[in-house]
């Protein structure tokens, strides 16, 4: 090669190492992305597991305190109504907390108005203007 370049082949090897880089890039970020999801299903897993053993334990607990209210002298039905309806006024209080967090949920304002900057800028208008 000589030691003097034009500089169209100095622009096409810069081009073609810029292109190199870039799908390396790209490469490494999928591979990172691909391992970040397995652990992610590996430990979703496992919390799903946690979530089913400890949904089970907490049946056997409910059902133990229901039996314990009938062994102090309530009736059956007195027992078991008593979890029951401390499990319904849970789930309806839960219920409204859940609801009013999500009604106070709001878009991605801050990104919406960058994106009409950004936008603007590049059509070289005004941000108001569209």
């Amino acid at each position: 090669m000589s030691e003097k370049q034009s500089l169209g082949s100095l622009v096409s090897g810069l081009t073609d190492d810029l292109s190199t880089l870039v799908r390396g890039e790209i490469e490494l970020a999928k591979t990172e992305l691909r391992n970040s999801a397995r652990s992610a299903a590996s430990g979703t897993g496992l919390i799903l597991g946690a979530l089913i053993v400890g949904s089970t334990a907490l049946l056997f607990i409910l059902l133990t305190l229901a039996w314990v209210l009938v062994a102090i002298g309530l009736p059956i039905w007195a027992g078991f109504g008593i979890v029951t309806l401390v499990l319904v006024v849970l789930t309806v209080a839960l219920g409204v907390v859940g609801l009013r967090r999500l009604k106070s949920i709001k878009g991605p304002e801050r990104a919406a108005a960058s994106l009409a900057k950004t936008k603007a800028a590049f059509s070289r208008t005004s941000p108001d203007a569209g």
